[in-house]
């Protein structure tokens, strides 16, 4: 063998109890295990995971890592959790397909997301093609990394940023867009239904492009229409559309949020079983938080953003077309903010483009608004015109209660939604894996250990239709993580977001060191997970 881990407790994915096994890597695979009374095995290198838990490494099915991978080798946020494999392309809204003028328009509108915005040459960017994308990826990341089409940007390739029906040409364009993804290797289509824009598309054109991605054997993750007012009838909608295309859904940060939800996470698992029951291919992810985070311009109404980032600034400098916009998010309940009036004190500002505008992060708009001695909405609109759309926020709308009831969903995954951006990002970017091992299976028992570990290896894997990793089996791909069930824990929190977990000595992809002995190692062992046609 190449490594022998001996005398770990291994925690196989599988969700059955763990059992004291030496396992054996080789060619970057898992070549052997060995319980106890078995063959001893003997390798180049071993390590003694006494006390330690063996599993597979975590998949987090909902990433915004798609420039953080390019330009950041070491990718603590994520390497330093377990996380093996990240899912990007997410919300509707990446870098791929393009052409120069789809690129120029998503590098501004997902600058709070992502960095990467006019200015910003940190990252080159070469491609235009999904294939290019996941090309450049090949050349050596920090983890590896699977890609959703994102059908907002394919909407803004084919039809710009009109709020109008798509043309019979331009949706055979969008088909088009979204088959050759899947043929160069996305395993999927986004959607960002709260975000412009991909929220001008109406559910037939959606279901024409879902028809796509099932011929192809992909699922749709859509962040749907509303997470508040209107949440279980999108929720809903999404079913009976992808039932419709013959689509298997995956629903992204699946929650009830805002105080016309609190305590009805009953309704969507409700909704969802029953579905199930009558042969629906469902899945979803959360993150073990209950703030939100997202930029603040994805607040406004959808109607002010039509026609992109400068006539957005337009309206916003205008004084009469921004007292329509106050009005509608204060009054009516923006399509931007879920249908529900804007709560000034739930948005906290928690990064910023332009560093002179420090001062407001770590702040929510009421506060900031109190000491300018003003109403909110004056500041969130000069803030909104002077950071050039670029700041992002905590949302502080969510429910313990309805965070713990979905996580127990026998189709749950985990996914950390992670914005990386920010000089206060939401602690889930560096916490959500160790949180819950940490806090939901060991310290409050929502889910054991066990139970845990395959909502968070084998459960994403079956949904990316992967035959070689989330489990530790013989055969099965190197990519490991070793841990200490009673001192694992988030070291992130919302006054330090960016700490780092603790109680994770060692995490291997591809039989590589990423993580040694608690440090990043120098070695890039990620790559691009293409889609796996069924056989």
């Amino acid at each position: 063998m190449d490594l022998v881990i001996r005398d770990a407790r291994v925690i196989d994915g599988g969700g059955g109890p763990s059992y004291r096994a030496d396992v054996g890597i080789r060619d970057g695979r898992i070549a052997a295990i060995r319980r106890a009374g078995d063959p001893a095995l003997s390798g180049a290198r071993t390590l003694d995971a006494a006390g330690l838990a063996l599993s597979p490494g975590f998949i987090d099915m909902h990433a915004h890592s798609d420039l953080a991978l390019l330009r950041d080798p070491e990718h603590l946020a994520k390497t330093a959790q377990g996380v093996t494999l990240e899912v990007l392309g997410q919300d509707g809204l990446s870098y791929a397909p393009v052409d120069d003028r789809t690129l120029e328009g998503v590098r501004r509108a997902i600058n709070g997301w992502n960095g990467g915005g006019p200015g910003d040459d940190s990252v080159d960017f070469d491609w235009r093609t999904v294939g290019e994308y996941l090309d450049r990826l090949d050349q050596g990341i920090a983890v590896n990394a699977a890609y959703l089409i994102p059908q907002g940007t394919v909407r803004m390739y084919a039809v710009g940023w009109d709020d109008r029906p798509a043309s019979d040409a331009e949706l055979t364009r969008m088909k088009q867009l979204v088959a050759e993804g899947m043929e160069q290797g996305a395993v999927g289509m986004s959607s960002g239904l709260t975000y412009t824009p991909g929220m001008y598309a109406k559910d037939a054109e959606l279901t024409e492009l879902c028809r796509v991605v099932a011929e192809y054997d992909g699922y749709y993750c859509p962040h749907h229409r509303s997470y508040g007012a209107g949440a279980l009838q999108a929720y809903e909608e999404m079913v009976r559309l992808t039932r419709d295309a013959g689509c298997a859904l995956h629903l992204a940060h699946a929650t009830m949020n805002f105080g016309v939800n609190k305590g009805r996470a009953g309704d969507l698992l409700g909704l969802l079983d029953s579905a199930l029951a009558d042969g629906a291919d469902i899945s979803l992810d959360t993150y073990p938080y209950t703030p939100g985070s997202t930029t603040l311009v994805a607040v406004l109404p959808s109607w002010a953003a039509e026609g992109g980032p400068d006539a957005l600034l337009a309206r916003l400098a205008d004084d009469e077309t921004a007292e329509r916009i106050r009005r509608h998010l204060e009054e009516i309940g923006s399509d931007g903010c879920h249908g529900v009036p804007m709560e000034w004190e739930t948005i906290e500002i928690s990064g910023v483009s332009d560093p002179s505008l420090a001062s407001y992060v770590g702040r929510t708009i009421e506060q900031s608004a109190q000491e300018r001695g003003e109403a909110p909405w004056a500041t969130a609109r000069r803030l909104l015109i002077a950071d050039r759309l670029g700041s992002t926020i905590l949302q502080h709308v969510g429910h313990e209660e309805n965070v713990r009831a979905i996580m127990r969903h026998r189709v749950h995954t985990g996914g950390s939604d992670g914005i990386l951006q920010g000089a206060k990002p939401h602690p889930r970017a560096y916490g959500t894996f160790p949180h819950y091992l940490g806090r939901y299976a060991r310290e409050l028992g929502i889910l054991s250990l066990e139970e845990t570990v395959a909502h968070l290896t084998s459960r994403p894997a079956a949904r990316l239709r992967l035959p070689d990793r989330g489990l530790v089996r013989e055969g099965y791909r190197a990519d490991l993580v070793l841990f200490d069930p009673e001192t694992v824990a988030a070291g992130s929190t919302f006054e330090a977001p960016r700490t780092l977990p603790t109680g994770i000595p060692h995490v291997l992809i591809d039989g590589r060191f990423i993580i040694e002995d608690g440090a990043r190692t120098d070695v890039l062992a990620g790559r691009s997970v293409r889609r796996t046609p069924r056989a």
